[in-house]
């Protein structure tokens, strides 16, 4: 058996296609109230869980004597009453109860201001939680996912998602454990008290109970819904943000206007009902409140009239039916944060249960370097299942070869880039580089061996330095500027007012396109790679910058194979090889004299782009 076969046979299982189609036949979320539930818990569980769970239980502890202290001056106001009433009673003993009373509001105010310290630092620990672990995911995640989602949306999951669990964290957990907490304490002391009197006043908790659950199924897919609004209007925003050179040139502001009016309708419709349901408890619980001390008074009268209880007992339910009320009403208020928490929650999840589909093989090893040999044998590609881009394609490209790979645009020029950089796993076929399977080599090892110059010169709000020592951890600033002095970028950095120090705005949109493409160059060449791809590294420049980057890219290419893709045929027609693709296929290999005088398809588009008259010094 040949090395090339027993490569190819033990090559793992390809993870893409699998992960493709369970993510096309999965199921949208459920949005029911077992759904809300296990969300609510969860997130909460982020916040009290794990190494929090100590401070916690002491926050818990210290609510429950708060609490308990706060319930003592109901009752101790009824013995005052009592004091009062009494025909035995004493200045001595009513003034026992005040002081009794001020101590417990001291208690009270003190040990609640210790424990809402503790539950504030354990809420925004949470959400630093939260946000740090979605940005570290969203950093482990293959490129699918993110083709097959707007930037917009990712930046929404990341701020307006994020703020909403917050807000939730912040505003609402502690809120509702204290309103819980008082609300058991509260009906263990009346049934300690007088059992009957206990059940007039709580009479209509099960009331608010029902009223809650019913806004929880109304408004929970509203929410749920006004969180999808948000995160499209977020990607409208971005997008247009972006592309506003465009929207200008094309006097489009006014469909901009109109399509942003639309977009924020959307939001404004459904956050209006959402919010409008979870508003509409609070009404019809402070209502039940009253209620409930209606019906407290008029029970305990009819005790009072029966000599069954005394005056300072229903002045201490009275007080009970008070402080019960206001965590119902705290509950009911936050039902609507506490919805909007878990939208939010959903989508949150959603991207941190999503799992890279291009993974290392369990017995992945490090990629070796021996010369830059690389071999495509009978490769396809798809990136939607059934939907092939690449078919049954093979070439092989040699140690140091340039390599030109020229076609129409959405050939799949760039997609042949993708796999060998292994953004994405083929189907089927076989990748060798230096006789090991790409498959079974570990990606960072193979990224690093890889430099890539795009396109777009992506430059990142950082000083030029900082930029250039991005493709390398550890680069001294010296190979930095001898980086850029190959690249023939060091003059006009040096002339930039700060020189090397300048800070890029957003995508370096203070230089020219020239510029950053030259620093982009400088930076691959920082990284010191063994294989090299360019994507139509020169397509958007003047001819004269276009030498300059020419010259950058000869020295950088140098020794090493390179796979360069363009549509201007006179950039690649040095290649020791010319691929043309079409339609997903490699349809013609071979140097640009041979593929010349075969005059097949490659013959046709250089004429055509040449018109039908070759260049100084070509060959027709």
């Amino acid at each position: 058996m040949s090395a090339t076969t027993e490569t190819t046979a033990s090559a793992p299982r390809h993870p893409a296609r699998e992960a493709r189609r369970a993510r096309a036949a999965a199921k949208p979320p459920s949005t029911g109230a077992k759904d809300t539930t296990t969300i609510a818990l969860r997130l909460i569980g982020t916040m009290i869980g794990g190494r929090n769970t100590a401070k916690f239980v002491i926050a818990m502890v210290l609510l429950v004597v708060a609490i308990g202290a706060l319930v003592m001056l109901p009752y101790v106001s009824g013995q005052a009453i009592n004091v009062v009433a009494s025909k035995n009673g004493s200045l001595n003993e009513l003034s026992g109860w005040v002081i009794t009373g001020l101590v417990a509001a001291a208690v009270y105010i003190l040990v609640s201001f210790v424990a809402e310290r503790l539950m504030s630092r354990l809420a925004t620990g949470a959400t630093y939680t939260l946000q740090t672990r979605l940005a570290e995911h969203l950093q482990t995640l293959s490129l699918d996912f993110f083709d097959s989602r707007s930037t917009g949306e990712l930046v929404s999951s990341v701020t307006n998602d994020v703020e909403a669990i917050a807000r939730f964290f912040e505003t609402a957990v502690s809120q509702l454990i204290r309103a819980v907490l008082q609300v058991v304490i509260i009906a263990v002391i009346m049934l300690i008290i007088d059992w009957r009197l206990a059940i007039a006043a709580l009479l209509v908790v099960p009331a608010m109970l029902v009223i809650t659950s019913i806004v929880e199924r109304l408004s929970g897919p509203a929410f749920s819904k006004m969180q999808d609004e948000i995160g499209e209007l977020s990607g409208f925003y971005e997008e247009t943000i972006s592309g506003h050179k465009i929207i200008t040139a094309n006097r489009r502001q006014e469909w901009a206007m109109a399509a942003n009016k639309d977009r924020a309708d959307g939001v404004f419709t459904v956050g209006t009902k959402s919010f409008f349901l979870s508003l509409l408890q609070f009404p019809i619980t402070t209502a039940m409140s009253m209620l409930q001390i209606v019906i407290v008074v008029v029970v305990g009268a009819l005790l009072a009239v029966e000599h069954m209880t005394q005056v300072g007992v229903i002045v201490s339910f009275i007080g009970y039916a008070g402080l019960l009320a206001s965590p119902l009403s705290e509950i009911a208020n936050l039902t609507g944060t506490l919805l909007q928490a878990v939208a939010a929650g959903r989508r949150y999840y959603a991207i941190m249960e999503t799992q890279p589909t291009t993974v290392d093989a369990p017995d992945a090893a490090p990629y070796e370097f021996d010369g830059g040999h690389v071999q495509f044998q009978n490769v396809d590609f798809s990136y939607v299942p059934g939907r092939r881009i690449l078919k049954d394609n093979s070439f092989e490209a040699l140690p140091g070869q340039m390599i030109g790979i020229c076609g129409p645009t959405g050939a799949g020029k760039s997609t042949i880039i993708n796999i060998l950089t292994r953004y994405y796993d083929i189907d089927d076929g076989t990748i060798l580089i230096d006789g090991q399977n790409l498959a079974a080599l570990t990606q960072q090892s193979l990224r690093r061996s890889i430099g890539t110059v795009l396109q777009e010169a992506f430059l990142f709000s950082d000083t030029v330095m900082n930029n250039l020592r991005y493709a390398r951890e550890g680069a001294t600033d010296e190979e930095c500027i001898a980086a850029a002095k190959e690249a023939n970028a060091h003059e006009f950095i040096t002339n930039l007012p700060q020189g090397y120090d300048t800070p890029m705005i957003e995508r370096g949109a203070n230089l020219s396109q020239g510029q950053r493409q030259m620093i982009t160059i400088a930076r691959a060449m920082v990284a010191a790679p063994k294989i090299l791809i360019l994507d139509e590294a020169t397509s958007n420049v003047d001819t004269r910058t276009e030498r300059l980057i020419q010259q950058g890219l000869q020295r950088l290419m140098k020794g090493r194979t390179s796979f360069v893709i363009a549509h201007r045929l006179s950039t690649i027609r040095p290649a020791a090889k010319i691929l043309v693709v079409r339609s997903g296929e490699i349809v013609e290999i071979g140097s640009h004299d041979e593929l010349m005088a075969a005059k097949g398809f490659y013959h046709s588009l250089y004429m055509s782009q040449f018109k039908g008259k070759a260049p100084a010094g070509a060959e027709s």
